[in-house]
C-alpha cells in the first residue's frame, strides 16, 4: 500500500491579502477547509502543516494534523519557491515520523473551494498514469493565442501568435489556468525539484487534472476572497 504524505503550507505574512489564512468565512478561519478536506479524503497516512507563524501552528494543530516546527525565513519570504518549500516540510516529516513517503500531495490553503473528490480523483489519476508530477487548473477565460497581448517596444501584440489567424476563441488552442489547488509529486521527483513544478527542461512525467472553474478560486486579493466566500456561503459548508 503506498505511503502518502499531504502538506498544507501556509505564511503568516501576505502580500495581497493580510492575515488570509485567518479570515472567516462561514465563522470559520479560510485555513480550515483546506484541512478539513485532507482528512475527510483518507488517502494520507499523515497530514501536516509547514508556517512560520506560530499562531497559524497552534490552530491548526486544534483542527486535528500535525505541526511542530516554524519554517526557516529562506523558505518563506516574498521571493521563496513554494516547491523548495514543500521540499523542506517532506524532509522534516520523514525525519519526524522515521518514515519514507512515496508520494506527496500538497493543498494550497488559499484554495477553500476544492472538494474531497477533486483530491481523490486527482490522487488516482496520478498512481494510474503513473506520473512524476500532478497540477490542476482549468481551461482558461482568455487565451494567449486569441484574447491575451503583450506590448514589446511599444507595439501591442498576441501573447502567442500562430502561423493562420485566429478569430474565434473556440479555434485557438486550449490553454489551462493554474489554480495552485493540487501537486502531487513521487517522491524521487521532489527531491530532485528545484523552484517550479513545470519546466521545460525536465524529464520528469508531468500530467494534468483539470477542475471547474467554480472550485479553482485561488485567493491572492480581496477580490479574490469575496468571490470564495460568496461561493462557499452558497454551498453552505
Amino acid at each position: 500500500m503506498n505511503s502518502v504524505l499531504c502538506t498544507i503550507c501556509m505564511r503568516g505574512g501576505s502580500q495581497g491579502l493580510k492575515n488570509k489564512n485567518f479570515k472567516l468565512i462561514n465563522c470559520k478561519p479560510l485555513m480550515y477547509y483546506t484541512i478539513k478536506q485532507a482528512i475527510d479524503s483518507k488517502i494520507f497516512d499523515k497530514i501536516m502543516v509547514s508556517t512560520d507563524s506560530k499562531k497559524i501552528l497552534k490552530y491548526a494543530k486544534s483542527y486535528g494534523v500535525d505541526a511542530w516546527f516554524i519554517r526557516p525565513k529562506k523558505f518563506s519570504n516574498n521571493g521563496s519557491s513554494k516547491v523548495a518549500a514543500i521540499k523542506h516540510a517532506f524532509k522534516e516529516s520523514e525525519k519526524f515520523y522515521g518514515k519514507k513517503f512515496e508520494f506527496i500531495v500538497d493543498l494550497d490553503a488559499t484554495s477553500p473551494l476544492r472538494n474531497v473528490k477533486d483530491i481523490i480523483g486527482a490522487y488516482r489519476n496520478f498512481i494510474k498514469k503513473k506520473a512524476d508530477i500532478l497540477i490542476t487548473g482549468s481551461q482558461s477565460r482568455h487565451n494567449p493565442y486569441f484574447n491575451i497581448v503583450e506590448v514589446v517596444n511599444g507595439r501591442v501584440q498576441i501573447a502567442k501568435e500562430l502561423k493562420k489567424n485566429i478569430f474565434r476563441r473556440q479555434d485557438a488552442p486550449k490553454t489551462f489556468d493554474m489554480n495552485a489547488s493540487i501537486y502531487i509529486w513521487n517522491r524521487k521527483t521532489l527531491l530532485k525539484s528545484f523552484n517550479s513544478a513545470v519546466d521545460k527542461k525536465t524529464k520528469s512525467k508531468i500530467i494534468f487534472y483539470e477542475m471547474p472553474r467554480e472550485r479553482s478560486v485561488d485567493i491572492d486579493d480581496k477580490f479574490d476572497f469575496k468571490l470564495a466566500e460568496f461561493l462557499l456561503k452558497r454551498k453552505k459548508i
